[in-house]
């Protein structure tokens, strides 16, 4: 499937094929990630519809809720270890490849007929992508010559392509078969997905750069041993704890929800304190970290809200809204495919905009781009009112209501999310550069593990009244961040 992409360059010397001019690798790992994409999300749209459907695990749409957002703080969470993983033990080539196996595996196990093993399957699914998300795309960055390379920009956006197709394609395919056919049909499909990404990746890591072989910095001996200590020692504390839990009969699911919903709001917190503390950084690095906490705290205020679209919004959808297109009724699952098909249409318009407000002088500045992102996801949840409302009427709301909700969404990420990666970098301190992109991940596990937190207490997320009260923080959020723009641009440097 690669090499019908491939074709020759002039850019490259010699007879060596490319992809659309690109290192021929690229095609290896765009194709990894999309059919690893299509495997995630896949099971993602499935997976709060099967937690409260009959034939699943029938479970209340609180809970179901509280599953799914501590799911996904989880996956974004384990980026930081396995980009530690790949950097101390095993280098980024063989960490993506054990991490392909783990989430197949991981898959596999949530299509086995029963819920006894459904958890271990959700949790060696965020294991697996948490080792695989920071580590194909630090290969994506082998294979060019260093930052300076003019080709590097565009390979990351063709790889950002790979991402949106398989996360297109993945509710239409994986969505219609589990919600139509069979649940666990439906998570055997994106274990398929997973196993035709591993074997497109192993069949073409021959292309890839050499240093993605490489272990930065290799754990010596003692290290390993310690650390390999440390964990069993902490695995048998908890596998302790919970027994005890377990066999004293007062085990709920909550005994494993809370603690990792705690750690998914505090861990963000301590690591970003950690580094701001840090006394080896110099008053320009620790001036724009003081910047970066502002951006960092809005974008946990926006993904809280966003990552509710395959949540809230999707449970309200099963639950009261017309699923249907001129008569025609599509299932739940859909929607999911509306923000990746809008990403692919608008992102390069969003591109050339910013190119050419650049040259007339007239770009907003990241700060400005921010406060505008929390904006409409902040109107995006008043447009949710519309539909509760036509609800709690007793009535099924348009579908046309969800996807206007899912485009507002859709505009306000393309303001915050690639942005939001680029100022990471950009502001990063030397010490840490290659710990940034994990600690901007962070910022999804905080807003998912707040969303989780307020559904394990009990909040309904689908009234008016919370809905309303989200919305207008978002909003709030996004006006204060506007009004102390000035004040973050001076501590930014000169980054902009």
């Amino acid at each position: 499937m690669a090499s019908s992409l491939t074709k020759d360059s002039a850019s490259i010397p010699g007879d060596e094929k490319t992809f659309f001019g690109h290192p021929r690798g690229l095609a290896t790992l765009f194709m990894t990630e999309m059919w690893e994409r299509f495997s995630y999300y896949g099971m993602r749209a499935l997976l709060p519809l099967y937690l409260v459907a009959p034939g699943g695990l029938h479970m209340s749409a609180a809970t179901a809720t509280a599953i799914y957002s501590v799911y996904l703080s989880l996956v974004y969470l384990l980026a930081l270890p396995g980009g530690w993983f790949a950097d101390r033990v095993l280098g980024p080539r063989k960490t993506v490849a054990v991490a392909g196996a783990v989430i197949m595996l991981g898959h596999l196990t949530l299509a086995l007929p029963t819920s006894g093993t459904f958890f271990a399957g959700l949790g060696l699914v965020a294991i697996g992508s948490g080792l695989l998300k920071a580590n194909i795309s630090t290969m994506v960055g082998h294979l060019y010559n260093g930052p300076d390379d003019p080709r590097r920009d565009g390979g990351f956006t063709i790889f950002y392509v790979g991402i949106n197709l398989g996360a297109f394609a993945a509710p239409l395919i994986i969505g219609t078969v589990g919600e139509s056919v069979n649940w666990h049909l439906g998570f055997a499909l994106a274990a398929l997905g997973m196993g035709l990404g591993l074997a497109q990746f192993l069949l073409g890591s021959r292309h890839l750069s050499s240093r993605s072989d490489i272990v930065p910095t290799p754990m010596t001996a003692e290290e390993k041993t310690s650390t390999l200590r440390k964990g069993l020692l902490w695995l048998a504390v908890a596998a302790v704890f919970y027994g005890i839990v377990g066999f004293s009969g007062v085990y709920t699911l909550n005994w494993l929800l809370v603690p990792l919903t705690i750690a998914g709001l505090v861990i963000p917190v301590w690591v970003i304190a950690r580094i701001k503390r840090d006394k080896s950084l110099d008053r320009v690095e620790q001036s724009k970290m003081t910047a970066y906490i502002w951006f960092f705290v809005a974008a946990a205020i926006f993904w809280m809200i966003y990552d509710q679209g395959g949540s809230t919004l999707s449970l309200f959808a099963d639950e009261s809204a017309k699923n249907t297109v001129f008569g025609w009724e599509f299932p739940v699952s859909w929607y999911q495919s509306v923000n990746p098909v809008m990403i692919m249409a608008f992102a390069p318009v969003f591109a050339w905009l910013w190119l050419a407000l650049n040259r007339r002088g007239k770009e907003p500045s990241t700060i400005v781009k921010f406060a505008s992102g929390l904006v409409l996801v902040g109107a995006s949840f008043f447009l949710f009112l519309a539909p509760l409302s036509i609800a709690e009427g007793g009535h099924k709301a348009a579908a046309m209501w969800l996807v206007a909700i899912y485009f507002v969404q859709t505009v306000g990420e393309l303001l915050v999310s690639p942005v939001g990666l680029s100022v990471t970098t950009k502001m990063a301190p030397v010490k840490y550069a290659s710990q940034m992109m994990g600690v901007w991940f962070l910022a999804v596990t905080a807003g998912d593990a707040t969303t989780g937190l307020l559904s394990i207490a009990g909040v309904n997320l689908d009234k008016m009244g919370i809905v309303g009260l989200e919305a207008t923080l978002a909003v709030v959020a996004g006006i204060a961040v506007w009004m102390y723009r000035k004040k973050v641009k001076e501590l930014m440097g000169d980054v902009r």
